[in-house]
């Protein structure tokens, strides 16, 4: 079950909004095929890996699957799972979690009645984990939120002269870009877009010659005043969104953002601040954004955090020591807290990438 989880993930950010599938065919405790979802609309894990089995000569009669997810058992782009699991012969089916999706549920009840054996529940955690993204589509209309933080040992994101100098590695940095490469937008706040001036694009090698850059969206009070100055409005001014209050959005600058193409939404307020949690809705529905990955600074990503807007938080450690007090941190935002108020996550997955240690983490 471990494989087909490592599998599925291999499909994120191209399936949605299906959730990632990956599935292992055994025989006498040896993976004999395996298969995985790869596209939405595409067949699903099942098929992928009954398919690899007769690329492979291999006769799935009789054989055991294991698969993240349980198949389904509604014909959508593509037909019923559980057909193909029965037609071929499959004698046992171990799944990790059951399906939460009503339409398409099902599946173990009609395995059952076909005469398979099915165990439930195997490794349940890591595959309710891996469909975090699908659940939370389920039951809400955000999209999946990514929050990706590069800092130094000591918690720093940069010098104290904002310079826009990397922090991490170049495998880091490689590793970024195929997450933007996933998502359908890019969030910083307005601090990180009059510092660093980011073209918020994917610069991945090897991109299809149809690849669609991200949304690359600013949250911010403040709206530019001469947009040709900034990357982000010269390049490509109608996938640039800008986020922002009410009055902002009814200013002279706004007029000038959306003269050029350049969405501008306002927002409610919230503590001070505002209100993500509707922006995000909105590049759910206007823009088809199933993931977005928000790459702020120390404040905006802490209000993502306290806004519980920040569905999965990847921090890439770089083993190196600033020092600085006056640098800027991580996250911040907050005063005077004891310990026991601190927000606490729970590591997913820790690997190292080049000289970086990078950290996949979701709350508590």
């Amino acid at each position: 079950m471990a494989r087909a989880v490592d599998l599925a993930y291999q499909g994120r950010g191209a399936t949605a909004p299906n959730p990632c599938v990956g599935a292992v065919l055994v025989r006498d405790d040896q993976i004999v095929a395996e298969g995985w979802h790869t596209r939405y609309g595409q067949l699903h894990a099942e098929r992928k890996c009954l398919a690899d089995a007769r690329k492979k000569d291999v006769d799935p009669k009789g054989l055991t699957m294991f698969v993240t997810l349980e198949p389904c058992n509604h014909h959508g782009k593509t037909p019923p799972c559980t057909d193909a699991l029965i037609e071929a012969g499959i004698a046992r089916v171990v799944v990790g979690t059951r399906d939460p999706n009503p339409v398409a549920a099902g599946g173990v009840e009609k395995l059952l009645e076909h005469g398979i054996k099915v165990k439930v529940g195997v490794l349940e955690q890591p595959c309710l984990d891996l469909v975090a993204d699908f659940l939370l589509w389920q039951r809400s209309h955000s999209p999946f939120n990514i929050l990706k933080m590069a800092a130094t040992l000591d918690g720093k994101i940069a010098s104290s002269q904002r310079k826009p100098e990397p922090v991490s590695c170049p495998e880091s940095f490689a590793r970024v870009h195929e997450m933007r490469a996933r998502v359908g937008a890019v969030v910083i706040g307005g601090n990180t877009f009059y510092a660093d001036d980011p073209s918020l694009t994917c610069r991945k090698k090897g991109l299809e010659a149809d690849f669609v850059q991200p949304f690359g969206v600013v949250v911010t009070s403040k709206l530019p005043e001469d947009p040709p100055r900034f990357a982000l409005l010269r390049d490509r001014p109608e996938r640039a969104i800008f986020m922002t209050t009410a009055t902002a959005a009814r200013s002279k600058a706004a007029d000038r953002l959306r003269q050029r193409g350049t969405s501008v939404w306002p927002l409610p307020g919230h503590s001070g601040g505002l209100s993500l949690s509707y922006g995000f809705e909105r590049l759910r529905y206007d823009c088809d954004c199933h993931y977005t990955l928000c790459e702020g600074g120390g404040k905006f990503a802490l209000a993502l955090i306290e806004q519980k807007l920040a569905d999965e938080l990847v921090h890439i450690v770089t083993p190196r020591i600033l020092g600085d007090d006056t640098a800027p941190a991580a996250y911040s935002g907050r005063e005077h807290i004891p310990m026991s108020k601190a927000l606490n996550f729970r590591i997913l997955k820790t690997e190292a990438c080049g000289t970086d240690v990078i950290l996949t983490l979701r709350s508590k």
